[in-house]
Formats: C-alpha cells, sequence, structure tokens
C-alpha cells in the first residue's frame, strides 16, 4: 500500500471517529496502542472498519505509531479548523424574491436550537408561544441542553409591552431557565431589554430583529444574520454569561 493509501486511511479513520474520539486515536498511536485495543476503545458508530483500516496500511507501509499518531493529529487539527471557519449568511422573515435566495428565519430558528447539544443562549424583548420553538426547545431540554432565556418584562417594558408576559411563552418547557435585566428603574427609567440572538454550543450565533413569536418568524419583515464559527458566537454567549455572573441578569422567579 502506497503512503497515500496510508493517510487516505488515516483521513477516513478521524472522519469515522469525530474530533473527540479522533484525538482519543491520537493518543492511541502515541503510546503504541494495538489494533485490537483501539477497536475496544474507540466506539463511534461505523468508525471500526476505518480504524482497522488504519491499522492494516500502517503495518503494510511499515509507519511507525508515532508517525501515524502525527498525520492522525493533522487530520484532527484540520477538521478543527474547519469546524471553526466563519461562515456568516443572511436571513429574512417576510416576501421572498427569487433572484437573491436567503434563509427564513422560522427555520433558522429551529435548525439553530436542533443543532445544540450542551448550552442554548437565548434573548429576546418579546415572545407569545409557538408550537414550532416550543417543540424544538423541549426536545433540546430532553436530550440535555441547558437552556438560558433572557426576556423583558411588562414592567421592564412600562407600557411599551401589551398582554400577557413574556416569559409565559416558555411556561410548557420543563427545565427552562428564564432571566431578566434587573436595572434600577431610577436609573434607566427608559431602557428596554431589546436584544433578540439565539447562541448553540457557542459555534453558531443567530443575531437579527426577530423576536421569539411566530409573527416575527413567519411574518413580519424581518433581517438576521446566522454566524457560523469564528469568535463572535463563543464571545456572545460568554457576555451573557457575564453579566449573569455580575448580577445584571437574574433569575426570573415564576
Amino acid at each position: 500500500m502506497s503512503r497515500r493509501e496510508f493517510e487516505a486511511a488515516a483521513e477516513a479513520a478521524v472522519g469515522a471517529l469525530g474530533l473527540s474520539q479522533g484525538k482519543d486515536l491520537v493518543g492511541l498511536l502515541s503510546r503504541g496502542g494495538s489494533k485490537e485495543r483501539a477497536l475496544a476503545e474507540l466506539t463511534a458508530p461505523g468508525a471500526g472498519a476505518a480504524v482497522a483500516v488504519l491499522y492494516d496500511a500502517m503495518e503494510r507501509d511499515s509507519v511507525p505509531p508515532t508517525e501515524a499518531a502525527a498525520y492522525v493529529r493533522g487530520y484532527v487539527a484540520a477538521m478543527l479548523h474547519a469546524r471553526d471557519r466563519v461562515r456568516v449568511r443572511t436571513v429574512w422573515t417576510g416576501p421572498s424574491t427569487p433572484a437573491v435566495p436567503v434563509r427564513a428565519t422560522a427555520q433558522v430558528l429551529v435548525d439553530v436550537i436542533e443543532e445544540a447539544s450542551d448550552e442554548l443562549l437565548a434573548m429576546t424583548y418579546a415572545a407569545r408561544p409557538y408550537p414550532a420553538l416550543t417543540r424544538a426547545l423541549t426536545a433540546a431540554v430532553e436530550r440535555g441542553v441547558k437552556i438560558h432565556v433572557v426576556v423583558e418584562t411588562l414592567a421592564g417594558a412600562r407600557g411599551l409591552l401589551q398582554g400577557r408576559e413574556p416569559a409565559e411563552a416558555f411556561a410548557v418547557v420543563p427545565g427552562l431557565r428564564l432571566w431578566h435585566w434587573a436595572r434600577d428603574p431610577a436609573d434607566h427609567p427608559h431602557s428596554r431589554q431589546h436584544a433578540k440572538l439565539v447562541v448553540a454550543d457557542r459555534r453558531t450565533l443567530f443575531l437579527g430583529s426577530a423576536n421569539l413569536t411566530e409573527a416575527a418568524a413567519r411574518r413580519n419583515i424581518e433581517a438576521g444574520v446566522l454566524v457560523s464559527g469564528g469568535q463572535a458566537p463563543r464571545r456572545a454567549a460568554e457576555h451573557i454569561v457575564e453579566l449573569q455572573r455580575l448580577g445584571e441578569l437574574r433569575p426570573l422567579r415564576p
């Protein structure tokens, strides 16, 4: 087997294992771990065959485990780079223009929530019960995602929001934590919590004019951007968490 075939086997093994177990493979190879041990410890679905091919390629091409580890480490780094590469797309609610294809707000909101595997942070001014959003949030909680939503309150909006409290839109989602901006009305008499964003796992940020309502997602004209990778999603999430830590954002009691 040529070195090119070995390199292809290393790339295929990382692709099958994913980032976490790809790093584990690097560690096993660095320590001279056998094929049998690798197959026993690396249990990503469907990855066993790719790992076996890699070890067979190493043996046929006389590639030392430490050298193979270097190759695998390079492919893991390439995968990390691809994941963190910044991609920015526009998102709209409202009339479509066939000459300028864009993604729709309603679908992007659900996609970002469904993408989250660990943490979901959101901020909204207004909120109303929206079944598609409620289903996506409930499913996220069920798979273990920690969800924090910052909302405005009727008292904080000082008459500019009408009807029920925005927080009530999330009452049926178990485990979701609600927060509000705890400013002093005397110091901020005309201020509003007006941010609208959703951040998934600090890797994807949806930022725009749309509140978490069906009207904003499906009927109004709203505009936003979807940022995948890079520092913007991480920094947005870190800012929210820091506002929580400092007490600017406080838990909203039922």
